[in-house]
């Protein structure tokens, strides 16, 4: 596969990659993931993902922790999305997973490195992000690697239900925090845990955005 995708958007390189034998192999809320053909990689592709960045970040400042997946290539996309290219994780059971969670919550000793760089990357994301959400705790998060280590992903993530609440009825904010340019799909995340959305409501919410961005343009707010 390309090791960079530049100035397209999620659609074209889950396009590109499903035309180069790449396969679906799960959906969440905010992203979908394909298998690489011979196995051993995955793509995240989100159509919206403020958070993507800080996550990669966390990828790779934590890696010698060997307690996160090895990122091969992360790029930012068209509109918003985010796409992470990483090794193959397999689930976990539960209670291993809530167990590495609590380890996490209370610094053990064994992911004290780990849990260093989470908090400091993710103190940066509140800071700079708008909506941006305590971290995940859901035991989805913790996976194992093909070598039988845990690991700890997609830690970080957007508030939705506040961040999509406030588009739906004060477009005007999000409009005025969210460049135009990183919430071009905000409508067109998966949704696949919380979902269904239907397509009126992502329609009308697009409209409201649509029509913010134009009072933002001609000061009018």
């Amino acid at each position: 596969m390309p090791v960079s995708f530049r100035d397209v958007n999620h659609r074209d390189v889950e396009r590109t990659l499903l035309a180069a034998g790449w396969t679906p192999c799960g959906a969440g809320d905010w992203a979908i993931a394909l298998r690489s053909p011979d196995g051993t990689t995955a793509a995240r592709i989100s159509p919206f993902d403020p958070t993507g960045p800080y996550t990669a970040a966390l990828y790779r400042q934590a890696w010698h922790t060997r307690q996160v997946p090895e990122l091969f290539a992360h790029n930012r996309l068209a509109g918003g999305g985010d796409l992470q290219v990483m090794e193959w994780l397999r689930p976990v059971a539960e209670d291993e997973a809530v167990a590495f969670h609590q380890a996490i919550a209370g610094r053990a000793p064994q992911v004290a490195e780990l849990v260093d760089v989470v908090r400091r990357v993710h103190e940066q994301a509140r800071r700079e992000l708008p909506w941006c959400g305590p971290l995940d705790h859901n035991p989805a998060n913790v996976m194992r690697a093909a070598d039988g280590r845990l690991v700890a992903v997609d830690l970080f993530y957007a508030d939705g239900p506040n961040l999509y609440t406030t588009a739906a009825t004060n477009p005007d904010l999000v409009v005025a925090k969210i460049p135009e340019a990183e919430r071009q799909f905000m409508t067109e995340i998966p949704l696949t845990a919380s979902g269904p959305w239907e397509p009126e409501a992502r329609d009308a919410m697009r409209a409201a955005l649509a029509a913010a961005e134009a009072r933002k343009r001609h000061g009018t707010n």
